[in-house]
């Protein structure tokens, strides 16, 4: 292998690492030993890999990059939050956040699939970047890895979820966040629970089709944000080519063919979405198959036409849905004191 054909080694199956090992003259077992250290161990150069003989770990500097990503900055938020901006190997930048909440002995990483967006939801800071690139299911991974070790110098304790709800629109870099999540989940990787993650998406008709027909065993999000298509269609316009109706469609397939558990993100915003109008069409979207909702609070974010909704006004929502038989939790917002807002430290730079 010449040095024009340098390839990074985590976009190699075990498969293909046994067949260039053994051209190399190597034993099998000695592509299962990198294959640990990659996506078990969690190496960050091949001078790691100390049960292969120098020779090979050369060999293997010689043929392939290992190319982590890299912390770049950090903030701590005074609720515990910590949100990390990561420098990719190309000088892209992305982020992630711990989430912890303690008391409940759960600590969630949030991680990117994308540098940047291509959907332009007018609240989101992603938003506004161009979508440059998708991550690979390396620097995905790197994400969680990282986070953990966060979350066990800060907190004594190791991550227990994960979401894709990052930068990026995750099932628009289906097949990286996919093999992402199989490195994450697999014995011969992190070995987590497919159950403690959640993938969230704006809204993909065709794609959430696809999960379901991947027969994908962990949860579903939708950033619903609107329960009518002439607001969502305002705020979010990936609504115009995949109306409410044509998503439901696609989430009740992913629940019948799945039974994983289903979510709607709804950020309540002052005088938009959180009247009892909104109140009562979003009701009317969790009556076909079993459906959590999540209330967020707004974080604003420069130039955009939104403000956080009144406590008053959510909790009249709120309970109007519970009097309904449909779960609902209104979450407080996180980080209000640092750059707490999906894509605000990456757009820094």
């Amino acid at each position: 292998m010449d040095k024009t054909a340098k390839l990074d080694i985590r976009l190699l199956s075990l498969d293909q690492l046994i067949e260039y090992l053994e051209a190399k003259g190597e034993k099998k077992f000695r592509a299962k030993q990198v294959y640990e250290w990659l996506w078990q161990k969690s190496a960050r150069s091949f001078e790691e890999m100390t049960n292969l003989s120098k020779a090979l770990r050369e060999t293997l500097n010689l043929d392939f990059y290992l190319r982590p990503i890299v912390e770049d900055k950090v903030q701590h938020s005074n609720d515990g939050t910590i949100k990390s901006r990561f420098r990719l190997h190309d000088g892209h930048l992305i982020e992630s956040v711990l989430i912890p909440v303690a008391h409940d002995n759960r600590f969630t990483v949030c991680v990117s699939s994308q540098v940047g967006c291509s959907l332009t939801c007018s609240f989101c800071a992603t938003g506004r970047m161009e979508r440059k690139r998708n991550l690979d299911a390396g620097e995905i991974y790197d994400q969680v890895v990282l986070v953990n070790q966060q979350c066990l110098e800060k907190f004594g304790k190791p991550l227990t979820n994960i979401v894709y709800m990052g930068m990026g629109e995750p099932l628009l870099a289906y097949k990286q966040v996919m093999q992402s999540i199989e490195h994450i989940t697999s014995p011969q990787g992190l070995h987590m629970s497919p159950k403690r993650i959640t993938v969230s998406t704006a809204g993909i008709a065709k794609m959430i089709r696809k999960l379901a027909d991947d027969e994908v065993k962990f949860n579903l999000a939708l950033s619903l944000h609107a329960a009518d298509d002439e607001k969502r269609n305002e705020i979010m316009p990936i609504n115009e080519s995949n109306k409410l109706a044509v998503l439901m469609e696609a989430l009740e397939y992913f629940y019948l063919n799945t039974k994983n558990k289903i979510t709607y993100e709804y950020i309540a915003f002052q005088r938009f979405n959180d009247s009892m109008d909104d109140a009562r069409n979003l009701a009317k979207l969790c009556k076909r198959f079993p459906v959590k909702i999540n209330v967020i609070e707004y974080n604003p974010i420069d130039g955009a036409p939104f403000e956080r909704s009144d406590a008053e006004r959510v909790d009249r929502m709120a309970s109007f849905i519970r009097s309904q038989n449909i779960a609902i939790t209104v979450r407080k917002s996180r980080g209000r004191d640092i750059d707490a807002a999906c894509g605000q430290l990456a757009n820094k730079e």
